[in-house]
């Protein structure tokens, strides 16, 4: 399983960004994906994920400073999901990392098997 993490950037305070993750040898019929995210002198953290379709599993957001501003979605034609971010603040400035494992989502990042490379979010003015 490959997982290409894209979108990254730098934005202003306030301003959107959409990341994707792009899944290779592994169909979202059957993977959840997780968004989790490393900001500067800061443990990763989990940000939100997305089960399978098989799961029937709606996106769960782990980190309450996010809820009502990142919505995870997925694109089953794509194989991708999308983490779109909105109202963005300096505090969410991080590396954002995909992740996947079978089935259903868990918070425990230990959990997931493979990890995509990273995206890079700056929020700054």
């Amino acid at each position: 399983v490959q997982l290409q993490a894209s979108g990254g950037g730098l934005v202003q305070p306030g301003e959107s960004l959409r990341l994707s993750c792009a899944a290779s040898g592994a169909t979202l019929d059957y993977t959840a994906i997780g968004w989790f995210r490393q900001a500067p002198g800061k443990e990763r953290e989990g940000v939100a994920c997305i089960g399978s379709r098989a799961s029937r599993e709606d996106g769960t957001y782990f980190a309450d400073s996010i809820k009502g501003r990142f919505t995870i979605s997925r694109d089953e034609a794509k194989n991708t999901i999308y983490l779109q971010m909105n109202a963005l603040k300096f505090e969410d400035t991080a590396i954002y990392y995909c992740a996947s494992r079978a089935l259903v989502c868990v918070s425990d990042e230990i959990e997931y098997e493979y990890w995509g490379q990273g995206t890079l979010v700056t929020v700054s003015s």
